[in-house]
């Protein structure tokens, strides 16, 4: 990982996308013999997602399979959009470039298994998490200290928002609005 490749590809973000189990949880997924999902979430990954809002980085999240849960939590994080139950991420990352109006070197997209490999290899700034599949770590310009689940989305918002410049002057917005 070649620190001035990963300084120019931050530098450009203007969109983060996440893949969700594996990278915003542990991947694994509780199943009740009553068909009760439970996932666990971090809640630091809303603290990243609250400096990602301030910072005007919006962040969408694509998941290959369905969850209510999945679903709830993108609520909580205001994330506008969650694309679930599609294992084609590579079209609706074409979708989602559309939508906000960016190129693909524009994306920064963290994933952790075999099926973001269709995304990863054409975004601008491609993130694995620390545990990912090791093909997946091997294309990432930067993979994560935390473990998927331990607050990954934390982690990237902030060193995106460092890496532009943007950290304080977030922080003090966000202080500002919330503490005032």
């Amino acid at each position: 990982m070649e620190t001035n490749k990963l300084s120019q590809s931050i530098s450009k973000i203007k969109l983060l996308i996440s893949d969700v189990d594996g990278v915003l949880t542990d991947g694994k997924i509780q199943i009740s013999s009553n068909n009760v999902e439970s996932k666990f979430f971090n809640v630091e990954d809303g603290t990243g997602a609250a400096l990602a809002y301030y910072a005007k980085l919006p962040i969408a999240l694509i998941s290959g399979r369905y969850s209510k849960c999945t679903e709830i939590r993108a609520k909580e994080l205001n994330v506008t959009h969650c694309i679930q139950d599609t294992l084609n991420k590579k079209k609706v990352l074409d979708k989602l470039l559309k939508i906000y109006n960016v190129k693909k070197e524009q994306v920064a997209y963290i994933g952790d298994s075999l099926v973001d490999i269709p995304v990863l290899t054409v975004v601008g700034l491609p993130i694995a998490v620390s545990n990912a599949h090791p093909i997946v770590k091997n294309m990432a310009i930067y993979i994560t200290d935390k473990l998927g689940g331990q607050g990954v989305l934390l982690e990237v918002v902030e060193k995106i928002l460092i890496g532009q410049n943007k950290y304080k002057s977030t922080l003090n917005l966000m202080k500002k609005d919330k503490f005032e």
